[in-house]
């Protein structure tokens, strides 16, 4: 009886071991799953921060602007260099594309379409090419503003 115990407890005796690694190991890569999720889910905020500045800071920069205080109407260069880079803090700018455009070329805030006067819209498109930290597969994050011309 004593012998039968004796072998009982030595064939458990890893057994604590290979739960703990496999235990172990489960809960790492799902806290670094979470992490990569949680960097993925700033980066889009970024993202959309950067496209909604854009946007926001070309529609008070248009034509009507340009033509009471004799500045330059803004360009997609201006609206980056001016509003959308200094958002753009801990994102490569290097993976970043950007569009701006206009709904009417003139950049006032209204214009006649068919007899009609409609209010003039900017669109500013921002992309960012992520690789998320663990080296997964690349992800373009999007994201699109639209602002009505004010100034």
């Amino acid at each position: 009886m004593l012998l039968a115990s004796r072998r009982r407890r030595h064939r458990r005796r890893g057994t604590a071991l290979v739960e703990s690694v496999l235990t172990y190991s489960l809960v790492f890569l799902f806290t670094f799953g979470v992490i990569v999720v949680a960097m993925g889910m700033y980066r889009y905020q970024q993202v959309a921060a950067v496209a909604c500045e854009g946007a926001r800071w070309a529609s008070v920069h248009g034509g009507q602007y340009a033509s009471e205080t004799g500045n330059a109407m803004a360009t997609s260069g201006t609206g980056y260099s001016t509003a959308m880079l200094p958002l753009c803090v801990g994102l490569d700018t290097s993976q970043l594309t950007y569009t701006v455009v206009w709904a009417d070329p003139g950049e006032m805030p209204t214009y006649v379409s068919g007899g009609n006067t409609v209010p003039n819209t900017v669109t500013v498109t921002v992309t960012y090419h992520w690789i998320p930290e663990l080296y997964l597969s690349p992800v373009n994050l999007s994201s699109r503003a639209v602002a009505t011309v004010q100034y």
